[in-house]
């Protein structure tokens, strides 16, 4: 199977979790935002976006199946990684909005599976990271793109919410850019020390837990609970989930 068709194959069981789960499932609301994500990447591939586009297939590949796995171990009742366990604790919380549950998931997968997933795939395919730090800044672009549409579609408008509103507070809080840029320099913390394997584990064991401090503090209630739970996912805007970013807008390394 080339990495092309592996990425097809995590675009199907991103659908078919999202299909699965009831929309107002914060591991539903996050699946709906990666999978636009994932989507969007994708029909990049074939394209001149990326300077090795079989090199991004993979890491997509890998990066994604660090997610799947924590829902494969949820779903069989194993223990889930520290990043991913205040999502999946919380998932049903009505006291949650769903934007949180999109930007601790964000958080749980950039900040912990992110870095982990480059540095499996250099180890892979024999490259140092500085090989990828191109297109890992192209796929930015993508993410941050992806990040203002989340934005956009969950947060309530300006008519509902006001600037006092602990939802524009949280929300201000943490951010993609920041969060990649933070994960970047973990990788080459962690490409560093990777023969050193008690190092790598110990710094891998600190990214999680870290990720998943930050994961629990996005998804503090900010209401109490109520018949009437969160408000329901908006629709996807005319055209679908994917963004229209033109490549040639990327930033470059």
């Amino acid at each position: 199977m080339t990495v092309t068709e592996q990425v097809d194959e995590v675009l199907e069981r991103l659908r078919a979790l999202e299909l699965r789960l009831p929309p107002r499932d914060g591991v539903a609301v996050f699946t709906t935002a990666y999978l636009a994500v994932t989507e969007e990447i994708s029909g990049r591939l074939a394209g001149p976006c990326f300077g090795d586009p079989e090199a991004v297939a993979e890491l997509d590949t890998v990066f994604a199946g660090r997610y799947l796995a924590a829902v494969d171990a949820d779903l069989a009742g194993r223990r889930v990684p520290a990043c991913w366990r205040p999502l999946f604790a919380r998932r049903r919380d009505p006291g949650v909005h769903p934007l949180q549950f999109a930007l601790a998931g964000m958080a749980a997968h950039i900040e912990h599976d992110l870095p982990l997933a480059v540095v499996e795939t250099c180890r892979r395919r024999g490259l140092a990271p500085q090989a990828l730090a191109s297109d890992y800044d192209r796929v930015d672009g993508v993410l941050a793109d992806a990040e203002a549409t989340v934005r956009e579609q969950l947060l309530p408008g300006p008519d509902l919410l006001d600037a006092a509103d602990p939802l524009v507070h949280l929300a201000a809080t943490w951010s993609v850019a920041r969060a990649r840029a933070a994960a970047w320099a973990s990788v080459l913390a962690l490409w560093a020390v990777h023969p050193l394997h008690p190092a790598y584990q110990a710094l891998a064991a600190t990214l999680d837990e870290s990720a998943g401090a930050v994961a629990g503090l996005l998804l503090a209630p900010l209401r109490g609970g109520g018949t009437g739970g969160p408000p329901a996912l908006p629709p996807a805007p005319a055209g679908g989930r994917q963004t229209q970013l033109e490549c040639s807008g990327l930033p470059s390394a």
